[in-house]
């Protein structure tokens, strides 16, 4: 089977030819699903152009949302919304809901919106501003303290998912493919061309998804995973283990593009 691989498209900043122009060539790529590691939208545009990608791709599309999809919105707003979407669609499928999906014999699929949880860099020392403290309701006009218990309780959230799904993944299949927005680990987080240093770290990898993903691949030498992230717009490939590889995508407002289409048995 075949997988495209896209994140961080932030769709809002094209214009409406620009838009067609990506929905189209995604349409026309051959391959039996759409994997997108989050920054679709923001919040109030971002169930419509995730319908609008369904209708231009038309066959299965399993996503995770990111950080900027909870701009001018909050998380749980958010969440409830892309929550009824399964409902009203034959193609749309959030990873933090659907558990564990086979995508061939040998391969499933798991996933987590994920969130930078502050534990990994130096989160006290750290001048980084990021927006998300501004234009996500949950994490504005909040202390220091305030935050960092936040942002390390969405983080806790994707590593107890991880914790509730990897059993029954490693049961189904020898590979698991896991998409996730915020790199799980400290040299997947590339940003302009390095790994990120101490002052973006907190913000740019989940620590806590990260050791459950790092543990439970250790334990199960025999089995390989693939872990799929954007967030920090830089690219680079981590081999973590010998058999956990991490692939983060770069990117570039206002021009979406497919990273890479995966074959996988």
């Amino acid at each position: 089977m075949k997988a495209i691989w896209i994140n961080d498209i932030h769709l809002e900043f094209l214009d409406d030819c620009r838009l067609q122009e990506f929905l189209s060539a995604l349409g026309q790529q051959e391959a039996n699903c759409l994997l997108l590691a989050g920054d679709i939208a923001q919040a109030p545009m971002v169930t419509d152009h995730l319908a609008k990608m369904e209708a231009a791709f038309s066959r299965p599309i399993y996503f995770v949302l990111g950080n900027h999809d909870f701009y001018y919105g909050s998380i749980a707003g958010v969440r409830t919304r892309i929550r009824e979407t399964p409902r009203h669609s034959r193609c749309l499928h959030w990873l933090n809901d659907s558990g564990v999906t086979r995508l061939a014999e040998n391969t499933v699929l798991i996933g987590h919106d994920g969130w930078g949880d502050g534990r990994l860099g130096d989160f006290w020392s750290s001048h980084v501003q990021l927006n998300d403290f501004l234009l996500i309701e949950d994490l504005a006009r909040l202390t220091r303290p305030e935050l960092l218990r936040q942002i390390q309780m969405l983080g806790d959230e994707a590593a107890t998912h991880f914790k509730a799904v990897l059993s029954e993944a490693l049961a189904l299949a020898k590979h698991i493919v896991v998409v996730t927005h915020v790199p799980p680990f400290r040299e997947a987080a590339w940003h302009e061309g390095r790994y990120s240093d101490a002052s973006w770290l907190p913000f740019f990898a989940c620590q806590a998804a990260g050791d459950v993903l790092l543990e439970t691949m250790r334990k199960n030498p025999k089995k390989r995973m693939t872990v799929l992230c954007g967030h920090t717009h830089g690219g680079g490939t981590a081999q973590i283990l010998p058999n956990l590889i991490t692939h983060t995508g770069p990117a570039d407002y206002g021009h979406p593009t497919i990273q890479n289409i995966f074959e996988w048995e």
